[in-house]
């Protein structure tokens, strides 16, 4: 999800940091996530109003509620926090995705997700913008991979006439044990299908990442991410925390 391409800067690396798996929330339950974002190295200057990402805190909050066997909808709401600007409230998206069902025994995971959403122009001169991701995934004994060729369109403010965008990310991961897993995780804009942008101005980067799955209750996540461009943020922290809440009540034997 990118709310910055006009810029040097990352919404992905910088507010949700995730590569999405292809299964969807089951019906009658609810994931709570917390997504916990600290840039260490980042823009440090102001932008044509848009504030730097110098050691700025990004907390958002994600509530994903199941409908059925094979679609879900996710809520965002975003906040920064940053020394001379407190905390601030940026912005939300709404999330609607839907998978491939197990019933059809497809050899991988594949799921479909769009995403609409405002974000204030103090953090983005795009303010409304709009993602369809495709999800694919697949786990072969230990290991994990997953793809997530993300495209994006800027519907209010500057990149409107830059037309589609492409922004993939990208996870592979083994389990070391039943409960650790470990890996690298990529995320990139590079820019306008019509015409990438050079390297320098594309936003890449690496995380090296850790899963750990204490319970099927829980999901959490923490990795420290590389930008390996100009236009990318180069240290960043993250963290994601999510409790899965199951609202199906068992039927009564008598």
């Amino acid at each position: 999800m990118s709310l910055f391409s006009s810029l040097p800067l990352s919404a992905q690396g910088n507010y949700e940091i995730q590569v999405y798996g292809s299964d969807t929330v089951p019906p009658d339950s609810t994931m709570v996530e917390l997504h916990s974002n600290f840039t260490a190295i980042g823009q440090r200057y102001e932008i044509l109003g848009v504030y730097p990402t110098y050691h700025q805190e990004h907390e958002t909050l994600e509530i994903t509620q199941g409908i059925n066997d094979w679609a879900e909808v996710g809520f965002y709401v975003f906040t920064s926090e940053q020394n001379g600007h407190g905390v601030q409230w940026v912005g939300d998206h709404i999330r609607p995705r839907v998978r491939v069902p197990t019933s059809w025994h497809w050899p991988i995971g594949v799921s479909l997700s769009t995403e609409i959403g405002y974000q204030r122009a103090v953090y983005s001169l795009d303010t409304w913008t709009w993602e369809i991701r495709p999800i694919v995934d697949k786990a072969i004994d230990r290991w994990y991979f997953a793809f997530n060729p993300a495209l994006e369109r800027t519907w209010h403010g500057p990149d409107v006439r830059q037309g589609l965008a492409f922004a993939p990310a990208a996870k592979v991961s083994y389990d070391f044990t039943k409960r650790i897993s470990g890996g690298v995780e990529y995320y990139a804009d590079y820019g306008a299908f019509a015409q990438f942008d050079s390297f320098h101005e594309q936003q890449q980067q690496f995380f090296a990442a850790t899963d750990l799955n204490v319970s099927p209750k829980w999901e959490i996540n923490f990795g420290v991410g590389i930008g390996v461009t100009g236009a990318t943020d180069h240290l960043i922290v993250k963290g994601i925390i999510g409790r899965h809440f199951s609202w199906h009540k068992p039927s009564r034997v008598d």
